[in-house]
């Protein structure tokens, strides 16, 4: 395998300048996917039983629409949810994401003012929690959804400590 560099390296061999990329767990997919069903169901539900029972049966079909809807909502969350990544590295944290457009958020530790853990009603019903990052720039807060909560306090913890050894430098 050849690596960016163009040196020839063992099978499996990572340079070691290249981040070691962390996915989300697949409980930020089955709640999003949950959501998904739940919203559109009720939706597909009222625009069949209103328009059925309005205008006549025939009305019935537009709850063909937000099926349809989600059908191709699944598939468009299981790539999103695909898409999002983490990595730590020694000096920044990378965040990538985006299944057309493709969007990767550097955050130097040295840049970082706050870093929050949030779990929403939902979100805790899933066991899952987010971490977001906030820095003087508003156009570099970032936020990695989707977590198990002691993984995102272990990533809060060790965020913090590093952007205090690293603002301490400054």
């Amino acid at each position: 395998m050849e690596g960016p560099s163009g040196v020839e390296g063992p099978a499996g061999a990572r340079p070691a300048d290249e981040p070691v990329w962390i996915a989300l767990p697949p409980g930020l997919l089955k709640m999003r996917r949950l959501l998904l069903v739940v919203w559109l169901g009720v939706i597909s539900l009222a625009a069949g039983l209103l328009p059925g029972l309005l205008a006549g049966p025939a009305w019935a079909a537009f709850a063909v629409v937000p099926l349809a809807l989600t059908c191709w909502g699944w598939v468009m969350i299981d790539r999103n949810w695909r898409s999002w990544r983490y990595a730590e590295r020694a000096d920044d944290l990378l965040i990538s994401r985006g299944v057309l457009w493709r969007e990767e958020t550097v955050v130097p530790y040295g840049r970082m003012q706050l870093v929050e853990v949030t779990s929403g009603p939902v979100e805790r019903h899933f066991g899952l929690a987010s971490v977001q990052l906030h820095t003087a720039a508003a156009a570099t807060d970032a936020t990695i959804p989707g977590l198990d909560p002691a993984e995102a306090e272990r990533l809060r913890d060790r965020l913090t400590e590093l952007g205090e050894a690293r603002s301490a430098g400054l």
